[in-house]
């Protein structure tokens, strides 16, 4: 970065050579085949208009992602300033191809990582795309809430302690509820080990740009962190970005790594956005988070008063895998209403036109951006007491409590085996004891229960099962009622 960056600050390279770009009247012979909008149908046409003149390839003009030295490497530095780090890449595959590209850079087959049991499905890609081996780290779990929160960093140092020889660890920072553990704890103990923290930062875009937000993972000490802008941030749906900072990852094996999980024809329209989001946000973000944050509280404490329902507050944490909450994020629990949280979701999509992030079966959640006005807000506080008048009296019975705790699996061969061997399909009954070939997770509490090379014991039916009868979820496997499992065949 030099010395005229901070002065930059206003600018927009890589927006700004698109625009000009999108608005030369060129002859093109390139791709992508509908040449700027001019060839693809009236119906589409209606819907997307003139961004499809910004729909371009790697023109001389728009620079190389896989090897910037132009308008995207300017863009890119931009970035790194205004988030904190040594270096930034941009990400048009979402944070997934982030996460996976990060495991890649840190561990290689055969190499242990410690992670959290509610990690990201990218994570298990990522070991299935390396051949690293997991050691599992179990998260806080809060059975007043039925919540899965962050990783203790005490867990963090017995698992250390008792696998001497993992090579990174990969935590979440917050969870999808808006919840952060002692991240700065958790890097310390890290880098005494002399081992790189990877961080999934999917939805804490936008922490840099508030005091009143959780820290970044990048002002705790974490060595890698991955965010996907479009979540909090106005970028478009799958964009994102990496954040490097200091020497404990090699940056060329990140950028080679990248290069395995990025599409080599990247959406310019998505870059784009990445650096006009980076513009809003370093430029007005503080003032803009303060309005998302006023509108938060608002409904939080609205919406605490109406009978039924209780909304996650800041008070309500206090462990050491529970330490912050994200403020712009509302987590309401509905169960004492009578409904479960499907119940809950459809009747306000449906009668309130009111969409919720995330319905569970006890809960859902609500991310409020500056994106939002002061009318949302009235709507969901409004429908939430519509519906719940609606009901006569709260309800006697709540939904039935989750069970205690995730079963432990044991690990018989890494997920990366696991997804190449022959499979068979087997009766619930008989899969106990086989190795599963799938990713078993259960919505609440969304950690999961079975991964690809885990074998399937009894205790993990029996509380998959409970999980079914409450009312939940379960996804990841080929037949969602549990009736069958995919397991490795022999």
């Amino acid at each position: 970065m030099n010395a005229t960056d901070g002065d930059r600050a206003g600018e927009t390279p890589l927006l700004a050579a698109l625009i000009e770009l999108a608005q030369r009247s060129d002859a093109a012979f390139h791709t992508p085949g509908h040449r700027r909008g001019q060839g693809v149908s009236p119906t589409w046409a209606t819907l997307v208009g003139g961004a499809l003149r910004g729909d371009l390839p790697e023109l001389p003009e728009l620079d190389n992602l896989f090897a910037p030295e132009g308008v995207i490497q300017s863009a890119q530095t931009l970035a790194a300033q205004a988030f904190g780090s040594d270096r930034t890449w941009f990400l048009a595959n979402g944070s997934t191809s982030g996460i996976i590209a990060a495991i890649a850079a840190t561990c290689g087959p055969g190499d242990r990582i410690a992670l959290p049991r509610n990690v990201h499905q990218s994570a298990i890609a990522g070991l299935i795309t390396t051949g690293a081996i997991p050691v599992f780290m179990a998260p806080d779990l809060d059975p007043g809430w039925g919540l899965a929160h962050g990783v203790a960093p005490a867990t963090v140092a017995q698992t250390l302690a008792h696998t001497p020889d993992i090579k990174a660890v990969l935590v979440l920072h917050p969870t999808y509820y808006g919840v952060c553990s002692d991240l700065a704890a958790i890097a310390a103990i890290c880098h005494d080990h002399g081992i790189p923290l990877v961080v999934d930062e999917a939805h804490g875009a936008h922490f840099a740009f508030h005091p009143a937000l959780p820290p970044t993972a990048l002002a705790a000490g974490a060595d890698v962190t991955v965010q996907s802008t479009h979540k909090t941030l106005p970028a478009l749906t799958q964009a994102a970005m990496l954040h490097l900072q200091g020497d404990r990852v090699d940056p060329q094996r990140l950028t080679k790594a990248l290069t395995l999980v990025q599409s080599t024809s990247p959406n310019y329209l998505l870059l784009a956005s990445l650096d006009a989001a980076r513009w809003q946000l370093a430029t007005t973000g503080e003032a803009l988070l303060t309005q998302a944050l006023d509108l938060a509280d608002w409904a939080r404490s609205h919406l605490a008063t109406i009978p039924g329902l209780r909304v996650l507050q800041p008070q309500d944490l206090g462990t050491p895998g529970a330490t912050w909450l994200d403020r712009t994020r509302l987590t309401v629990a509905v169960a004492a209403l009578g409904l479960d949280g499907f119940t809950v979701d459809e009747r306000l999509r449906t009668e309130f036109g009111v969409v919720a992030e995330l319905p569970t079966l006890q809960h859902l959640t609500f991310i409020i951006t500056h994106g939002n006005t002061p009318t949302d807000l009235e709507r969901l506080v409004q429908g939430f007491n519509t519906l719940a008048t609606s009901i006569p009296g709260t309800a006697s019975t709540a939904q039935p409590a989750l069970p205690d705790a995730v079963p432990v699996a044991t690990l018989a061969c890494s997920p990366r085996e696991a997804f190449f061997a022959p499979t068979v399909t087997l009766p619930w009954a008989e899969a106990i004891g086989c190795i599963s070939a799938e990713l078993i997770c259960p919505y609440p509490p969304g950690i999961p229960v079975v991964l690809p090379g885990e074998v399937i014991s009894e205790a993990a039916i029996a509380y998959l099962h409970q999980i079914l009868a409450h009312g939940g979820i379960v996804t990841g496997c080929t037949d969602p009622t549990l009736n069958h499992l995919v397991v490795l065949q022999g």
